[in-house]
């Protein structure tokens, strides 16, 4: 195996690693209870920036990965 086609492999585990990673931090960022009929939303708003800030990381991250390993071929 080439270098660069496992460093393409790395950047894509890492990108997988971090896109998991930012849609929990989104999803447990914002709590709904339900109290007497009545619904209360409760959401961390900088849980949530840091949520996208990893899926956006792993999204370049993941192209990267795919470049350089459709490059080594």
């Amino acid at each position: 195996m080439n270098t660069n086609k496992i460093i393409g492999i790395v950047l894509i585990i890492v990108s997988l690693f971090l896109g998991y990673t930012g849609i929990n931090k989104i999803s447990e960022s914002s709590v709904s209870v339900k109290l007497l009929d009545l619904n209360i939303d409760v959401s961390d708003k900088s849980g949530k920036e840091e949520g996208y800030i990893y899926l956006g990381l792993a999204v370049i991250l993941f192209g990267g990965g795919i470049y350089i390993v459709k490059k080594g071929k």
